[in-house]
């Protein structure tokens, strides 16, 4: 039987075998202390995500349309290239 020596006097080698021995993995369990997110707090992702879907909700044919009317209405000459009115 080997002789009880105290952990401070080990040899440095021995304190390595020492405390791999007692370590242990933690397996699938993440040690990280973990909490909810504050649904009160602002959310950058959720924000731009919910404003790309605003987007996608209206067709784009809509405002080709409106764009097309009021570029029309505010000139009595339609819209022309330089290439057509010369």
């Amino acid at each position: 039987m080997d002789k009880y020596v105290p952990y401070e006097k080990l040899s440095k080698k021995k304190k390595r075998e020492l405390n791999a021995k007692r370590r242990v993995t933690w397996g699938t369990l993440s040690p990280v202390t973990r909490k909810p997110p504050d649904p009160r707090a602002y959310n950058r992702q959720k924000a731009r995500k919910d404003s790309r879907q605003d987007c996608s909700s209206v067709p784009s044919v809509f405002f080709v349309i409106i764009n097309r009317g009021i570029s029309a209405a505010g000139s009595d000459t339609p819209n022309r290239t330089p290439s057509e009115a010369a």
